[in-house]
């Protein structure tokens, strides 16, 4: 098969595995697909196009681009290559530029405030367009980097949710691509050929805690190939009684951890299970 289409693929096969484990789109729902001009969000709207143009369940896409006022920003590249593709582009402009390099001191990361930000423009647009559900472009590989800074800088053990309730429940917010893989986003990303767009905020900021998380990541998976998506499906194993926070045990109603009956119920893999994904035995 051309090494193309067998990217796309993957890709498109493990979206609709995550739309579909996650029930992220209804019949007659108005997706607002955010798009930044990244490999990530040029991918996420092309798959979901084309899942749109084939699904039996009946969905728009209403594309939105937050214009951050940053200097020399070639907002016409997006904008024809949005009419181009026949989309319903809305683009936003919202100088968030100038209020992050006022607020944040020199050297230290724009993230968390631009973030912020973007994330109450993203709501309020979402309504006044009547969008049922806003899409992110977050895939596998930032899922994987959240757990590790959480873990590492924040004292807590979680990722990023595929689906989540915001905004006081007012709005959903889904992340099709949290099951592709990065690498197949920037392969697929260079064969079709997206005029990405720069980013003067967070991409230029080379010592990220974020950046150096994923480098972490990169050399685990060459190192230990696979590892990755081992760490996605611990993700999708979870077994609250072997963690230590006491207020989940009481929400659960654990007393003490049970190997037996864990095993048993599927909580936690046999023995013979973990031999054959990992090599190893380590089970408590």
């Amino acid at each position: 098969m051309d090494p193309e289409r067998s990217v796309e693929m993957r890709l498109s096969r493990a979206m609709g595995r995550a739309i579909g484990d996650f029930s992220m789109i209804s019949e007659g729902d108005r997706l607002m697909v955010c798009v930044s001009g990244g490999k990530d969000s040029y991918t996420m709207l092309a798959l979901l196009e084309q899942l749109r143009k084939k699904s039996p369940v009946k969905f728009e896409l209403v594309v939105v681009n937050i214009d951050q006022g940053q200097p020399d920003f070639p907002a016409h590249i997006l904008a024809d290559y949005m009419k181009a593709g026949g989309y319903d582009y809305r683009p936003v402009y919202e100088n968030t530029y100038a209020v992050v390099k006022e607020k944040v001191p020199e050297g230290k990361t724009y993230c968390s405030l631009c973030s912020r930000m973007r994330r109450g423009i993203l709501y309020r647009v979402a309504t006044d367009y009547g969008c049922t559900k806003i899409a992110l472009g977050h895939h596998r590989d930032d899922i994987l980097q959240t757990l590790m800074l959480n873990l590492f800088y924040a004292g807590k053990l979680g990722a990023m949710p595929p689906l989540l309730n915001a905004d006081e429940g007012r709005h959903t917010v889904i992340r099709p691509l949290v099951y592709c893989d990065e690498a197949d986003i920037r392969a697929y990303s260079a064969a079709q050929a997206f005029p990405i767009l720069p980013c003067d905020l967070c991409g230029s900021q080379e010592n990220l805690k974020r950046k150096v998380v994923g480098r972490m990541l990169d050399g685990l998976e060459r190192e230990t190939p696979g590892t990755k998506q081992i760490m996605l499906a611990a993700l999708q194993n979870v077994v609250p009684s072997h963690l230590l926070d006491k207020g989940l045990w009481a929400k659960l109603g654990v007393h003490a951890a049970n190997e037996e009956k864990d095993v048993q119920s599927g909580l936690i893999p046999s023995a013979s299970v973990l031999r054959r994904t990992t090599g190893e035995v380590s089970v408590l």
